[in-house]
């Protein structure tokens, strides 16, 4: 019986010297030809709905580097409203050129990187963008913000800002997430987003202040609420569907304790462990059937789940051995599908043991080496999945427990951190 993969596109492997992988050495293409078109499409995206960017200080003029938040396909839409130039080069993850096209996202200006590692490639090719008086972006969460909250921000922001002596700026935006959770497929296309625009840091400064100094301006300007903001629009989280599968992110109840028994249906999250059932209102806040509710604010959950994943890591009692469907995407053309493989994680870091290409391979990442990890909610109509990076291709990884997912992703920001402080020691 043949396998379903959903709309994932899984190539014919044909030996392992046939396995094309992308070439991150190309230079990025000035995107004159089709940004009419792009802001054409922008200008119809919003046409609907309201919107609006607050600038604060001078606007962007190339050669500039921008930091924008990153919550949902929206985010593309406000970066081009607030943004209004021809010559805009923006860093885009491996997957987008296979969502979109590589030639098509090249001609729009994407440069091209697998998320969290290192790439010296990316780093030329920003230092074709200056002399060419770009302004390029970067998404520095490297991924959809998983609770409309702030990431992870990596300390290399800073450091990028003093190699490129460029002004910087920070794209914060609002609404983005909140019409379009990455847990939840049902788009609110109407709903409110407004943004601001913020020079954090001027091109005399990048030259004067120290590397913690611009990631301070950079991090303070980076704060932002999708939920808070919801709730100071008002009642507006009108749709039946508002809290199915929110239980991708509060996947742990915090009345029994149990994880990966929640279950988010219509507008109502319920334990089927202990039966305890929240309705989300049309502010988004969640209220509690009987008793007490706990978190009326979703951040607030998740945040609480983030310290007891904290706590399992720095007591060295986090531990997991998992069996994964097991992919990868060297490429931008389509997926290899390799079997089962485990995922391994505990204090000291994570192992893949997987085959790839017909290789046994062990792939291990030091505490300190994985800064996060890509997630996927119901990846393609296939599944959750996992998304690891290695020179030269990109791991994806499908474990069958219902939403283990956000507790990798998060443990695994929290080994970092662990392993950093050990390293001070």
């Amino acid at each position: 019986m043949k396998q379903k993969f959903g709309k994932i596109k899984i190539l014919k492997f044909k030996g392992k010297d046939k396995v094309k992988r992308y070439d991150f050495k190309r230079k990025p293409v000035r995107p004159y030809l089709l940004m009419w078109l792009i802001h054409a499409v922008v200008w119809l995206m919003l046409l609907r709905r309201k919107h609006k960017v607050n600038y604060v200080g001078n606007k962007p003029k190339g050669p500039a580097l921008i930091y924008a938040t990153h919550a949902a396909f929206n985010d593309f839409y406000m970066l081009f409203h607030a943004v209004k130039t021809h010559n805009i080069n923006y860093v885009t993850a491996i997957d987008a050129f296979y969502d979109m096209s590589t030639p098509l996202m090249r001609l729009i200006g994407a440069i091209c990187k697998r998320k969290f590692i290192s790439d010296m490639n990316l780093m030329r090719n920003l230092k074709i963008c200056v002399d060419r008086k770009t302004t390029f972006v970067i998404y520095p969460e490297a991924r959809y913000s998983l609770d409309g909250t702030t990431s992870y921000l990596p300390e290399s922001n800073g450091k990028l800002a003093k190699f490129l002596k460029v002004p910087v700026y920070v794209l914060n935006l609002r609404g983005s997430y909140i019409s379009d959770p990455q847990w939840n497929k049902y788009k609110q296309n109407r709903m409110p987003m407004e943004g601001d625009l913020i020079e954090v840091v001027t091109k005399e400064e990048v030259n004067t202040l120290s590397v913690n100094e611009i990631n301070e301006k950079i991090n303070k300007a980076f704060v932002y609420d999708d939920w808070k903001y919801l709730k100071d629009c008002g009642n507006i989280l009108t749709y039946k569907e508002r809290a199915t599968n929110i239980n991708a992110i509060l996947y742990q109840c915090p009345h029994c304790k149990k994880e990966f028994e929640m279950e988010g249906k219509g507008t109502t999250l319920t334990c089927k462990a202990c039966g305890k059932v929240w309705d989300m209102l049309e502010n988004g806040e969640l209220k509690a059937r009987e008793g007490e509710t706990y978190f009326s604010h979703v951040p607030d959950w998740f945040k609480w789940q983030k310290q007891n994943v904290h706590e399992e890591v720095f007591s060295g009692k986090y531990s997991i051995e998992e069996v994964c469907e097991t992919f990868t995407l060297p490429d931008s053309k389509g997926f290899y599908h390799h079997g089962k493989g485990t995922l391994i994680q505990n204090s000291n870091g994570t192992i893949l043991k997987v085959n790839l290409y017909g290789e046994e391979r062990t792939i291990e990442y030091s505490g300190t080496s994985l800064e996060s990890v890509h997630v996927e909610y119901n990846y393609k109509g296939y599944a959750d999945m996992l998304d690891f990076s290695i020179p030269g291709d990109s791991i994806w990884m499908r474990p069958y427990r219902k939403d283990f997912i956000t507790k990798v992703s998060l443990a695994t920001e929290e080994i970092r951190e662990l392993q950093n402080q050990n390293l001070k020691k």
